[in-house]
């Protein structure tokens, strides 16, 4: 059993171990009288770190009804944050109904809870700018009224995940709010995503663990890219400010090229490093420019981004430096 549950605001994120789940769980540590729950897939012992930090951790298979129903009536937490997803899009080409699975389940055993227990848990259901899929020149910038278009299973499955929790919060009362985040990058984060997998390639080739060639995929394709820990700050400040139903977007308000980043990398080392495409790299569908457009989260929480690009890219080769140093990549 966990101790000292009656003290303060209790804060359950799903997915705590994860790229977004461990920046959050700093900025709510943070926090006076708050206490952090967490729960993670894998084995708790793996993550000593985070328990270190003041985590009280769970090994939980969200996607179990049961398992799910008797950790939140165990905590009763005031806010809940359900980060814990299949997030990869190309892996849920290779295993659409696992992506599918993963996350419709779980978010509707969190929400089923929620409801049958009648807890005013407060639940940020996290979607996906990946929702408005294939927008057009006249949707932009993208705001929460634009279509859904999803073009893959993970857009699908989180289209789900957000109607769900639309439909939690105006039928059954639960304290539902959404959002659909842009991209958003940082340290910490795992190879496969595009700056990382620019970083890690970099602070390879600067420990000499690879030739100096990069292999990259389209780069012409321009993003609304935010730093992660803009991002988290936008999702507390939401949970706690935001309309109980409503939908909201996170981002930038600004586009930036896959090449823009990758030149901005490659301006951070001192290696002459070759760039060589990898058709293998190319999604299935790729947009060719999105913006966001987060007036609607500006206007009822105050919030706005402090990190710059190249403060955000800086950071993820340097944690890509340490990571290869230390054998941790």
């Amino acid at each position: 059993m966990w101790q000292d549950w009656e003290l303060g605001v209790k804060v359950l994120v799903t997915g705590i171990d994860g790229f977004v789940g461990g920046h959050l769980a700093r900025l709510l540590l943070a926090e006076k009288d708050v206490r952090v729950f967490g729960t993670t897939f894998l084995p708790v012992k793996n993550h000593k770190l985070l328990q270190d930090a003041g985590v009280h951790l769970r090994q939980v298979d969200l996607v179990n009804e049961e398992a799910v129903s008797d950790l939140i009536n165990e905590i009763r937490p005031d806010e809940l944050y359900h980060l814990a997803a299949q997030s990869f899009v190309p892996s849920s080409f290779e295993d659409p109904w696992k992506t599918l699975k993963n996350n419709i389940h779980a978010q509707l055993n969190i929400l089923q809870t929620v409801y049958m227990s009648q807890l005013k848990t407060k639940v940020l259901v996290v979607g996906s700018s990946e929702e408005y899929g294939a927008v057009t020149s006249v949707d932009l910038p993208i705001a929460e009224t634009c279509p859904l278009r999803p073009t893959s299973p993970y857009s699908v499955s989180k289209v789900a995940q957000d109607m769900l929790g639309f439909q939690y919060a105006t039928s059954k009362s639960v304290a539902a709010i959404r959002v659909r985040p842009f991209n958003h990058i940082g340290p910490g984060q795992a190879r496969q995503f595009v700056a990382s997998a620019f970083a890690s390639q970099i602070a390879a080739i600067e420990n000499d663990d690879r030739p100096p060639v990069m292999v990259v995929g389209n780069l012409t394709p321009q993003r609304d890219i935010s730093d992660v820990r803009d991002v988290i700050r936008a999702y507390v400040l939401l949970l706690r400010r935001g309309t109980v139903g409503e939908v909201y977007n996170v981002g930038s308000d600004r586009a930036v090229s896959i090449e823009l980043i990758l030149n901005t990398l490659l301006g951070m080392t001192n290696q002459k490093i070759e760039v060589k495409t990898d058709p293998g790299l190319v999604r299935p569908v790729d947009i060719p420019l999105i913006i966001c457009d987060s007036r609607k989260l500006r206007a009822e929480t105050g919030w706005q981004p402090i990190y710059s690009l190249d403060q955000t890219l800086a950071d993820i080769l340097d944690d890509w430096r340490t990571r290869v140093r230390f054998g941790a990549a």
